[in-house]
Order: C-alpha cells, then structure tokens, then sequence
C-alpha cells in the first residue's frame, strides 16, 4: 500500500486567494455561519489546563486559544478534561474518521466494490476478435498487485490475446476534472491524485532511486512508455535524514526531470508520484503487466463507456472495508478515503457517485444516529483540505458514539498504534507508553491534531481529541505527548 505523508500550508492567504470566485465567495458563506455558531455557543472549560499541557503550549509558542481538546472516559457521561471544546477546527486527516466510521456502520466491515470484466465479439482458441471492456466500480484498493491478479484471471480465461479495443468505464464516478496542483502547487504528490471509479495504486507509480557507482540509478516501476526519465541526480555523501529535500522534480511534456543530490548512505529508496491521470496510469500498467504475463494486444486502450451488447466475463472484488478502512486510517491515504465518500454517497443514493451525495450520505447517517455536528464543514471526507471544519467536542462524541456500533472493533482496529505501525510508528516507541493508544493522526501547515482511545486502569478506554491550529503546529508534538501521558492516568476520583 502507498503510504504518503501531507505536508501543506493550510494557512498562507496566497493559497486561498488562487481559489475561483465561487470557491472564495462558498468559503465566506461557510465561515460566517461557522463564527455564528462559535459566538452562540459556550466554550466549556473544566477547570484549568494541567500544568504539563500548559507548559508544552509556553514552550511551543501556541496560545491555548489555538486547541480544542477532550479526555473522557468511555464509561463516563463528562468529559475529565475539556479546553476549547466547542471552537471548530481545521482536522486535517482526523476527517478520515468521520468517513470510515460512517462506512463501515452503513455498509458493514465485509463490504466490497467490484471491478466488472466484459467483452464484445467472441473468444475462439485464446483469441478475443472484439474489445474487452473494465468498468470501475469504485475499488480503493486496486493495487498494482491485485491489478496483477486481475489479468492472470483473465489469462486463466483462456485469453492470451485481444484482437480490438480495451476499454476503461469510468462512468461509476461522474466528477469534475481538477488540476492536480490545485491544493498546494505538488501536482506530483501521490496525495493530490484525483479518485477515479477505475484506478491503480490510488494512481500512485513508484520512482526507483539507488547508488551505481559514482552516479544515481533512477527508474520508474512499472515503467511508463508514455513518460521519459532525464536523470541528472549526482551523488552526495550527507546522511540520509530528510533525503527527499535534496531531490528537484518537474514533469514537462512527459518529461521527468531529476535534478538534485541523493545521500549514497540512503541505498535503494522509493518515492511515489503522481505523474499521469488514471486513465493513462491503468492503460500504461495493464500494457506491461499482460505482456509480462505472456499476453498480446492489438488495438488502442481508451476511456469509454460499458457498450449495451457487451458480455459479462467476471467480477474482480476489493479487499473488504475493513481493510480498506484499516489502510485509509492507519496510513492516512487521502484518495482512499476520497474513493469512499463517493462510494458512500452512490450506496445510499444511488450511482452515478458525486461529491454531494458523498457529502449527504455522511450528513444523513450522523443524522440518523442522533449525532449533531452544527460545525461540520465537509469537502471530501479526507481532510485534504483547508474549508473542512469540526470541533475537540463534535469528535470526542463520535468516538464516545462508535461502542455502540457493531463495526466497532473494525474502526478501532484500523487507527494507527502509538510507537508500533502507521503514522504513529516513531512516537514514543521505545516508551512504556508504545501500544496503548490508537490515534488518528491530521497534520497540515499550520495543523497538528490526534483523535482516538488511549487504555488505562484495568484494560479501560478514554476518548482523546487534541485538534492544534496554528503557525507554529509543528512544533506541538511535546503538547501532543504530554496529553497522552496524561490521558492513561486513571481519572481522578
């Protein structure tokens, strides 16, 4: 699975004011109501904050106006500590919660989507005269691996070559076209993607990097016909810490160009890009794959739609949503969660899947489950994005909530544990502390928030929330530890 980090400025009025007019003017709108809401409500304080937390805050130089945090026991019925609670926040991917919590209670932790083979003509001694046709049914987890999986089903078929057309049908997600580079100026970051109803890797492709002799060894896997590497990386002998800082990528014209030092001391490294859109990225991996699994294909490969003539083969299933749940949370994987709202929004109301029925299938199930949120401010469900908003509050009662959802254990199992796997792997791992917190983790420029369980006395839960927005977030990881080392106290009698 790609795993991705997200490193972008939410606060710079350079980015915001790049934005379209409607974009400008529905952020205004959104932000009046959210200013309306904090003056109409009351800000809760039980008592004042701890004096470890407040010194972490000194020491960073974050006001205690800039969080919003919750400790509650899951037994109790009030929170033992509670500090800005009710402002609303920028969540950064703490939104994934939202999202795969409402999913895997809707739709069940073995859901499944499925990616439909069919063909036109006919299939006579391994040969297909006609097009073959793969129609996207919104799998997040569509790997390069399984895609691989994918093709041998169709060679165990009997096909060994197509004598036509393949065909991708996108048609499942009807949404808008967006530049990459929209969100932060990266449009090589695997996490600007956009979701696709058919798509590999979250159309992430993996760029080679290793010493050989005096120079840097640069190759793309699977290799892109339709991309040319120009490598002129030289070879450095720093340390290998923060090596991705050295290294000036640009893609012009299907040219990738490497520019920049790489440490000889960091071996064989991988970095993810997001180079071409998916239906480019799916024809140029489906192009090597079957020819590395011994197949030929005569004709073009393009996007278009299922033909109503066309011939069932079979069905390819996704992982199931517990899994996908546990790579979205665990990993912090933006496309996947993207792929899921959409897909939530076409299970409740029906395909083709838009971003407003995501959203309103999210609205609905919180509705339903008496969860009042008047805060929430939605985009994606990924939190890669600087107009989501939610409060310490809002987000301390979803996670007081999930116990009483089946798909419980499912939605705990997926968040990241403290100092043991996912983006909580280096914290505190070497402390009494590591494995007895599960946190998802949202951090942007200017955003650094956790929100999750910790365990204390006698095998018992508390809900965490510590949401931190400021320019100097990213010093807060002292605050963030500091609370975790307090919330697996027992609560004071």
């Amino acid at each position: 699975m790609v795993q991705v980090s997200n490193s972008v400025n939410a606060w710079s009025p350079r980015y915001f004011f790049r934005q379209p007019a409607n974009f400008v003017t529905l952020t205004i709108m959104r932000y009046r109501f959210l200013f309306a809401c904090l003056f109409l409500s009351s800000v809760g304080h039980a008592g004042p904050l701890p004096a470890e937390i407040d010194s972490a805050l000194q020491q960073a130089g974050i006001p205690d106006s800039h969080i919003g945090l919750v400790i509650q026991p899951l037994e109790a019925a009030r929170p033992e500590l509670a500090w800005g609670e009710a402002h609303s926040f920028n969540p950064a991917s703490v939104m994934k919660l939202i999202t795969t919590l409402a999913a895997l209670d809707s739709l069940g932790p073995a859901r499944t989507w499925k990616t439909r083979v069919l063909y036109e003509g006919e299939i006579a001694r391994g040969v297909l005269r006609g097009n073959l046709i793969l129609q996207g049914g919104g799998d997040p987890s569509l790997t390069l691996e399984r895609f691989w999986l994918l093709l041998r089903e169709l060679r165990a078929r009997g096909i060994r070559e197509i004598r036509g057309d393949i065909l991708l049908d996108q048609a499942f997600y009807q949404i808008e076209a967006v530049d990459p580079g929209r969100f932060d100026q990266l449009p090589l970051k695997p996490y600007n993607a956009a979701p696709a109803a058919l798509m590999v890797s979250q159309n992430a492709v993996a760029l080679r990097l290793a010493p050989e002799g005096n120079k840097v060894r640069a190759a793309l896997e699977p290799a892109l016909a339709a991309v040319t590497v120009h490598n002129q990386l030289g070879l450095d002998d720093q340390a290998c810490n923060g090596w991705q800082d050295g290294l000036g990528l640009s893609l012009d014209n299907r040219a990738l160009r490497l520019m920049g030092r790489y440490p000889a001391a960091c071996g064989e490294r991988t970095l993810w890009l997001n180079l071409l859109p998916p239906d480019e990225t799916v024809a140029e991996v489906f192009a090597a794959l079957w020819r590395e699994l011994g197949g030929a294909h005569k004709g073009r490969i393009l996007r278009g739609l299922t033909p109503a003539t066309a011939q069932p083969l079979f069905e390819f299933d996704s992982q199931p949503l517990a899994l996908i749940a546990r790579d979205i949370n665990t990993y912090s994987n933006n496309v996947m969660a993207k792929m899921l709202l959409l897909n939530l929004g076409a299970e409740r109301y029906g395909p083709p899947a838009t971003w407003d029925k995501g959203e309103r299938a999210i609205r609905a199930w919180l509705t339903e489950k008496d969860l009042k949120f008047p805060e929430l401010v939605l985009e994606n469900g990924a939190g890669l994005s600087r107009i989501e908003r939610i409060s310490a509050a809002s987000l301390a009662r979803l996670l007081a909530w999930a116990p009483r959802s089946p798909a419980y254990y499912a939605f705990a199992a997926s968040l990241p544990v403290l100092g043991q796997n996912g983006t909580l792997k280096r914290r505190l791992k070497d402390s009494p502390l590591a494995g007895q917190a599960w946190l998802k983790t949202g951090s942007l420029n200017g955003v650094r928030n956790l929100a999750g369980y910790v365990l204390y006395a006698q095998g018992r839960r508390k809900v965490l929330v510590l949401l931190i927005n400021h320019g100097k977030a990213e010093d807060a990881a002292p605050v963030q530890e500091a609370l975790i080392r307090l919330a697996i106290q027992p609560p004071p009698q």
